[in-house]
């Protein structure tokens, strides 16, 4: 045990600063972004009891805010979040801030988050009518919408930024997971407690009990996550000086053809009835007294540390059964666990029910928190997918894109409450039954409508979860195929930075590397899993994994050096050379539309989809360019009107706001008030006439699209051509 301990040490000691082979992040970084992560994790987890929804607690049952105001404040919120999550996606993809995407904006937004959540608190809701307390809670909304979700989106994907190696991200994301996982056990131990002192009575919806604990817990938060940005660094695959030229709009286009982001998104949206019984644990202590303040700390703590357990396997699993199949597994598995809350729910409420409740809880939090836990890698990885197709490494933009979502989830949130109502929580049975009208919630106390609520809330979480799995089925972007993905990024960006003569040496090994390695297997076979593990047991097994691993790799890396000595290529290419050689002014005069002739290509192999696709959408921009032209400016001004937009002058702007920012951090370094003032207002300048510039650029790339593309498809083959110079050129390196 000593040498094992001593061993773990000295690795520890010595990939402290430096990571291990094949990785991307230091023990020191994973611990940054982990301690870092449990600050957030503190704010996030108090903040999020203030977020406006159908079934908050904080603001229905302690505020006392009935469910219609509460619902239509839902709808104001989500309506308000629209313009702030586009906002939000601006920022993060088209910042181009050098300290990084998203690690800046961990802790920038944790301030005000953080001094949000204390004002919601300390807000005097005693002292107000319902339509104050409808307007304070709005207002911080409001708020919360921009900074809340910032904070909650940055810390969530750091870590697909810190590593593009999907294991790794997995790895990291359960060790951080672990770690800020305690911010809400440690909160759901305090509260009982503190509930208890504070009121003298076993209930935690009196908003004393949060005015006590939640101001302390968001200042130790910010405090925390002042170590995301000290010690992390963001490592995306991609060229060095590379900038996203796209309008958002056209992006955001290119977004909706991620098959991927429609898979998890249509999943998300169908299981909106899956955490309908979330709030039963509470109801059971606080209306029918089943258990002390003390006990109901310990289940909680207990409830919180399922996910423990979860979290530290995940890894593993994912390894040896990958992440589409652990999806779909514990899904199912989830729908079982919740099914079994219902005879115990119906059961007579004691304090044996509690405990059993707990036991299908407990269960139901570790397979579930195995979905939570490969969730932002999985998102990791959808992301690499749209810059592997699309050539844009694009993040905050997929956040609008979900805006979907917030759609849908305003289209369903009045199902909640009319399930509530139906079953029996209403002001007209708090009447009957002899309670205040003001909180309906009193229902809860009646043991015969306890019952009958929580069990149609438990079968609405079964369909919801039901319809939850379903979309998984169609989730195959393996983990193989995303480390081809990552290759093919790394020999694109080794291209590009060759072609704009800022090549790395350690870029260059690396890419050629993968060149070589996928040549050398390219008359490879497969190894059949179960012969080998019959021949070899484990290890022969795990041999042969890695083997068929990399030989998918090398399919993919091979398919991208090659792809233009296809027959498709070279269609497309002697298309691109008309368009090009016409120039901007007059491509449009040589257009091929004939999207008839692409619809009638072959496609009965994988290679003839791709190729009749790429034509299809060749054949499909060019008409609708055809008519944006005619629409646009043959009509008005005739061929003329076409002019060609300077994009050196593009160019230099964004040089000049480089240049402005180096001297502004310089003159920040030397104190010089002066120089600080005055390089402020330049680059403010400078900003203005950037987005002014970008916007008449983003008007002209619309129309000269199919030019455009035509260009880049012939850069990308020059630059392909020249890679047995750079392969030779890393040998001659070594």
């Amino acid at each position: 045990m000593k040498l094992d301990v001593k061993g773990l040490l000295t690795k520890a000691k010595t990939y402290w600063r430096r990571p291990s082979e094949g990785r991307y992040m230091p023990i020191r970084e994973i611990a940054a972004v982990s301690v870092g992560g449990l600050g957030v994790r503190f704010i996030t987890n108090t903040v999020v009891t203030m977020i406006v929804s159908t079934g908050n607690v904080l603001i229905g049952n302690t505020i006392g805010i009935p469910p219609m105001p509460l619902y239509f404040m839902y709808l104001f919120s989500v309506f308000a979040n629209i313009p702030l999550t586009t906002l939000r996606a601006k920022i993060v993809d088209y910042s181009h801030l050098k300290t990084g995407k998203y690690r800046p904006f961990v802790f920038f937004t944790a301030i005000p988050t953080a001094l949000l959540g204390i004002g919601f608190v300390l807000a005097p809701y005693d002292r107000m009518t319902l339509f104050g307390k409808c307007a304070v809670v709005l207002a911080f909304n409001v708020c919360f919408q921009f900074f809340y979700y910032f904070l909650s989106d940055s810390n969530e994907n750091l870590v697909n930024v810190l590593s593009p190696n999907t294991y790794e991200r997995s790895d990291v994301y359960s060790v951080k997971s672990i770690v800020d996982s305690l911010a809400p056990s440690i909160t759901n131990i305090i509260v009982p407690l503190i509930a208890k002192a504070v009121t003298g009575e076993e209930t935690i919806y009196d908003m004393r009990v949060y005015r006590a604990v939640y101001p302390p817990i968001l200042v130790v938060g910010v405090l925390l996550s002042v170590f995301i940005y000290a010690g992390t660094r963001e490592k995306i695959v991609q060229p060095k000086h590379h900038r996203i030229r796209t309008p958002f709009f056209d992006t955001l286009k290119t977004v909706a053809r991620n098959k991927y982001f429609w898979i998890i998104s249509l999943a998300s949206c169908l299981g909106f009835l899956e955490a309908s019984f979330f709030n039963v644990l509470g109801w059971m202590y606080n209306y029918q007294k089943v258990c002390s303040a003390g006990q109901f700390a310990l289940i909680t703590t207990i409830y919180g540390n399922a996910s423990f357990w979860a979290m530290l396997f995940t890894p593993a699993l994912v390894r040896r059964f990958g992440k589409r199949n652990l999806l779909v597994f514990s899904n199912v598995l989830n729908i079982l666990f919740i099914a079994l809350m219902f005879p115990v729910v119906r059961s007579s409420p004691t304090n044996v029910m509690i405990w059993m409740f707990l036991g299908c809880l407990f269960l139901n939090a570790v397979v579930s928190q195995i979905t939570v836990t490969i969730t932002p890698s999985i998102n990791g990885d959808i992301r690499d997918y749209q810059q592997f197709i699309s050539g844009e490494r694009v993040d905050g933009i997929f956040a609008v894109a979900g805006l979907i979502g917030s759609v849908w989830n305003l289209a369903t949130a009045s199902i909640l409450p009319a399930i509530y109502d139906r079953a029996g929580l209403n002001a007209q049975t708090a009447q009957a039954l002899g309670y205040s009208t003001d909180n309906i919630y009193a229902v809860l106390y009646n043991e015969q409508y306890f019952r009958s609520i929580c069990g149609v809330l438990i079968l609405a979480s079964v369909l919801g979860a039901s319809l939850n799995v379903l979309p998984y089925f169609f989730y195959d972007l393996t983990e193989n195929r995303q480390a081809g993905m990552i290759a093919v990024l790394k020999i694109r960006a080794m291209l590009e930075d060759d072609a704009a003569g800022v090549l790395e040496p350690q870029t260059l090994r690396e890419a050629v590397e993968h060149v070589e390695r996928a040549e050398a297997m390219e008359h490879e076979s497969r190894i059949d899993l179960r012969q080998a593990k019959r021949a070899g047991g484990r290890r022969a097994l795990r041999q042969a994994r890695r083997h068929n691993a990399d030989l998918d790799v090398s399919h993919m890396i091979l398919s991208e050096i090659r792809f233009f000595d296809t027959p498709n290529a070279a269609a497309l290419v002697a298309r691109a050379q008309r368009l090009t050689e016409a120039g901007p002014e007059h491509f449009f005069e040589h257009m091929d539309t004939d999207l008839q002739a692409a619809k009638a290509m072959p496609k009965r192999t994988a290679e003839e989809k791709e190729n009749r696709r790429t034509l299809l959408d060749a054949a499909r921009n060019s008409q609708t360019v055809a008519r944006l032209l005619r629409r646009h400016v043959l009509r008005r001004h005739g061929t003329d009107g076409l002019t060609p937009f300077d994009e050196d002058a593009l160019e230099c702007l964004f040089s000049a706001e480089d240049a402005a920012d180096e001297a502004l951090q310089a003159a920040y370094a030397q104190k010089d008030k002066d120089a600080i003032r005055r390089l402020r207002r330049e680059k403010a300048q400078l900003g203005r006439e950037i987005k002014e510039s970008s916007k008449a650029f983003a008007r002209y790339n619309r129309i000269i699209k199919p030019y455009r593309d035509a260009q880049k498809l012939l850069e990308k083959r020059a630059r392909m051509q020249r890679l047995p110079a750079l392969r030779e050129l890393a040998h001659a390196d070594e």
